[in-house]
């Protein structure tokens, strides 16, 4: 148990925390973590479901008004070291933060946009012809939307549960003529193909390699699954993973009233 409190406390020191009121239970985790960055910080942040509020469609997401400018005094408060980590590809994420560009991966890790702008990407895109072969089952099936980015495939039935089952049985068929190239992703009413070389995961490492990210302590904030990847490399580096369920209450709003602390440094 000692040890174990050493740890803690070294982990608090580094991270700008108060470590002698450090709790094991998340909820005065929360009362610690979510309120209180840190200027040594480096911030990777999820979209949908962690700064940006779930919608229907992905294209009838509401975008709140302070957003951007909250991003950028969090950007320059922790001196560049803040990176968007999405399953959007770049150009939405560009069209939605707009006139930002920030640093960060798309398409959950198959694009990775380091600091100087330039791009990093992996794994081939999905094959034209399981694009073809999900159009055709959203003719059969309305209310799937089917959305293909540069490298991955989404199927969303969230307007369709009914076919969830045509859905995952097609992804299954077409991932079975491809082993290990693809796989996959589970999300919020959709299933999603992507390059098995494509995880959150990628753009922290790649990014803490890199100036302004380097020397920082990555802090990783999002809602789902597919974030997973991605906390695991903010603790491999000694950082943070704040799931938006545990530390926000599953609130975006509450994750974007905490973006302003981080602007506030």
């Amino acid at each position: 148990m000692a040890s174990r409190a050493r740890l803690r406390d070294s982990a608090s020191e580094h991270l700008g925390l108060e470590a002698e009121t450090m709790k094991d239970s998340p909820s005065s985790v929360r009362g610690i973590l979510a309120p209180a960055p840190a200027p040594n910080w480096a911030l990777f942040l999820d979209l949908d479901g962690t700064l940006l509020d779930i919608a229907a469609t992905p294209s009838s997401v509401v975008m709140p008004p302070t957003l951007v400018r909250d991003l950028q005094g969090a950007a320059r408060a922790l001196n560049g070291a803040l990176a968007i980590v999405s399953g959007r590809a770049l150009g939405e994420i560009d069209r939605l933060l707009y006139p930002l560009r920030l640093a960060g991966g798309s398409e959950h890790g198959a694009v990775v946009r380091l600091p100087d702008g330039t791009q990093d990407q992996t794994g081939a895109p999905v094959p034209p012809g399981w694009v073809q072969a999900f159009i055709e089952l959203q003719r059969a099936h309305p209310g799937v939307l089917i959305e293909v980015k540069p490298h991955n495939l989404v199927a969303h039935f969230r307007n369709a549960p009914a076919a969830e089952t045509h859905v995952r049985r097609l992804a299954e068929e077409l991932l079975a003529r491809e082993p290990g190239a693809f796989e996959l992703l589970e999300a919020k009413m959709a299933i999603e193909i992507r390059p098995s070389a494509a995880t959150k995961a990628r753009p922290v490492y790649r990014l803490m390699e890199l100036a302004p990210f380097a020397g920082r302590y990555p802090v990783f904030v999002g809602d789902d699954v597919t974030d997973e990847d991605g906390f695991a490399a903010a603790r491999a580096h000694g950082g943070l993973a704040l799931d938006v369920a545990t530390y926000f209450g599953g609130q975006p709003r509450d994750v974007r009233d905490w973006l302003k602390r981080v602007a506030d440094l």
